[in-house]
Parts: structure tokens; C-alpha cells; sequence
């Protein structure tokens, strides 16, 4: 089959537009691929609760969580604003909100008057901006989202330049140059964040960031996030080449725009920056990113491997290479996985930088 370049090829001024984790409820949905996500979270929730601890509510004044050890029998009502790309799914996020349990429609469990203390709206948009108005919100809490950049570097793209991605579609195990390029983009877009959100935060204020992370001071190592994106993905895209399905010009024009940050990285932007006090910063073991059944069951494993990295990333693959390709690459990969899973399962392991910040 003769390879076609006239499938769309996401340029950085699409990407914000079309950016999303895959939606609906599908066997690669990010719904059903992110259990590992959750768990992960769930084990950060005493660090969670120690950031709320110091928020101080302005009605009423009493702190965010400490409302049953003061008298109150109620919690304290409050908003919750879920913001997203507008490219993401928010229908099924709202079909999921607790305490829906699937018993009865979520329109009647929305509709409830004594179902809930909190009450939920979608803010559509790039927290790398402005999102809410000046001194509106009391906590931000971000989780398994800084590491997405808002754009791959121009540089990374451009032929002529050193730091040109050649025969790769991700910086693990690129040269410096290129590595470096993600770093700043890393960092030019956590200072953006910051500085949206410190005029958004009222005074007093806290916010708990969590995001992809590293322990190696070397940026072309990406840790967990290199071994999902970086093996079995990189020779899937190179079995499309080598079988004359695309060509390398269009394999090189794809990159993955992820940064995991080391706690350097992190932690230069916000002492620059000066908006935020850190409280706490550390590197927290996640884990497998994966969540299998049968440990031993190598065809799960690759399954499992291939619906998270397709869950995460389908979405650009299906712009830039088109549907059918998009199958094709993603069964390759889960070919590949099956083949060393239990490799995989030993070695594929996530770390999280962890941050709580209170308003300078």
C-alpha cells in the first residue's frame, strides 16, 4: 500500500483544540484506562488533606476540612469547577460525579436537593490562561495534567534545527538539544499556569499539583512516561515505515507533547516565579500505570499496555495518521507488548512530583 501524506497533521495551533484523552466508554476509553490514575491519587490523599487543612473558607470562616471537629454537623456547601480542554469529555466526567452509583439516572441524582454539598460546573478552556475571575477561588487542585504541554517546541519540528526529533516520536531517549527544547516548554508553560492562577486565587489560598515526574536528572530519560511512549509505541511507528504505510517524513512530524519534570525542573519555575510558597514537593511512587486481572496472562498485559497508551494519546494519532492507521499502529504496539510483558510489568513504573502551594 503506497504510503499517503494527505491525512491531517496536527499543527501546534490545532493542538489546544483538538487535545484530549479518549473519550466515551470504550475498551481504549481514558474512562476504563485510568484506574491506575485513581489509585494512584487515592494513595496521595493524607498529602491532599494536609494542603485543605490550611484553607480557610470566607463563609463561613472555619477551615476546608476540619468542619466536624469544630461542631458542624453539615459539611460546608461549595462549588466545584471542572475544568478541561474543550475537546474533552465532559459528558461522561458529569455522568460520573459522586454519589451516582448507576441505581438511578444522573439527572435525578443531579436534580436531588440532599444528595450532595457541592455543586458542580464545567469550565471549558487551557489553565495554561486565565480560566475564572480575579480572587474567585479558594483551592486548585490539578492532578496527572502538567506534564501535557501546550505545545511540542517549533524546534523539535523544524528540519533545519539540532534539535529536529529525527526517527523519533518522544524525547526519551533523544539527543540534549531536543530534551532541553521540552524543558523550556515545560517551564515556560508551568510559569503561565502559575501566574494565571496566583491572580485567580483568593488570599489565603492553596493549590495541589500533581504531575508526571522523574527521578533521573537527565531529561531524556522520561522514566514511566518513556517506557509507554518510547518503546513498543516508537517501534510501532517505525513498523508503519518499514511496511510502507507512511513514510519517515510523517512518522518524524508526530511528537508526543509530555514533559515529565524533574523536582529541579519544578521547583526553579515556581522560586522564579515568586507567587506561590511551596509547602511540600517531593517525588511520589505511583506505580504501575497498568491494571491487569491476570499478571501472568501476557495477552492481557499488551492489551492493557495498548488501551493506556491509546486512551492518553489516540486522539492525536487518529488526526495525524487517520483512523485506519491509527488501528494499525495500536495493534502493533499491543503485539509488541505481549511479546516482553512480563518485562513490562517489572519496569513500567510511574513517579509523581507533588506539590502544595499556598498564595505568596
Amino acid at each position: 500500500m503506497a504510503p499517503s501524506e494527505d491525512n491531517i497533521v496536527v499543527s501546534n495551533m490545532k493542538l489546544e483544540k483538538m487535545l484530549s484523552m479518549k473519550g466515551g466508554k470504550g475498551e481504549a476509553s481514558y474512562v476504563n484506562n485510568s484506574q491506575a490514575q485513581a489509585r494512584h491519587a487515592r494513595s496521595m490523599l493524607h498529602l491532599l488533606k494536609d494542603t485543605l487543612d490550611v484553607v480557610q473558607l470566607n463563609s463561613p470562616e472555619i477551615p476546608f476540612v476540619r468542619y466536624e471537629a469544630l461542631g458542624y454537623n453539615e459539611p460546608p456547601e461549595f462549588s466545584a469547577f471542572f475544568s478541561d480542554l474543550p475537546s474533552n469529555d465532559f459528558n461522561t466526567l458529569f455522568q460520573l460525579l459522586p454519589p451516582y452509583d448507576g441505581g438511578s439516572s444522573m439527572e435525578e441524582c443531579l436534580a436531588s436537593n440532599n444528595h450532595r454539598s457541592y455543586f458542580a460546573a464545567g469550565v471549558p478552556g487551557s489553565f495554561y490562561r486565565r480560566l475564572f475571575p480575579a480572587r474567585s477561588i479558594d483551592v486548585f487542585y490539578s492532578a496527572f495534567s502538567l506534564h501535557w504541554l501546550s505545545q511540542v517546541p517549533d524546534i523539535v519540528l523544524d528540519k533545519k534545527s539540532t534539535a529536529y526529533n529525527k526517527g523519533r516520536t518522544f524525547i526519551h531517549g533523544a539527543n540534549a538539544i531536543t530534551a532541553n527544547a521540552y524543558r523550556k516548554q515545560f517551564q515556560t508553560d508551568l510559569a503561565r499556569f502559575l501566574r494565571s492562577r496566583s491572580l485567580e486565587m483568593k488570599r489565603g489560598g492553596s493549590m495541589f499539583l500533581v504531575c508526571l515526574g522523574r527521578t533521573s536528572l537527565d531529561p531524556t530519560d522520561q522514566g514511566g512516561a518513556g517506557l509507554l511512549f518510547g518503546t513498543d509505541f516508537q517501534d510501532a511507528w517505525d513498523d508503519l515505515v518499514q511496511e510502507g504505510l507512511i513514510t519517515s517524513v510523517k512518522r518524524d512530524n508526530f511528537n508526543i507533547p509530555v514533559y515529565a519534570p524533574s523536582l529541579q525542573d519544578f521547583k526553579e519555575v515556581v522560586e522564579a516565579d515568586g507567587s506561590f510558597v511551596i509547602n511540600k514537593l517531593e517525588v511520589f511512587k505511583g506505580g504501575s500505570p497498568l491494571v491487569v486481572n491476570h499478571a501472568d496472562d501476557a495477552a492481557e498485559v499488551g492489551r492493557a499496555l495498548a488501551n493506556s497508551c491509546r486512551s492518553v494519546s489516540g486522539v492525536l494519532v487518529d488526526a495525524h495518521i487517520g483512523d485506519r492507521l491509527s488501528e494499525e499502529l495500536f495493534s502493533r504496539v499491543q503485539r509488541r507488548a505481549t511479546s516482553h510483558a512480563k518485562e513490562i510489568l517489572e519496569q513500567l513504573q510511574f513517579f509523581h512530583i507533588v506539590a502544595s502551594l499556598s498564595l505568596a
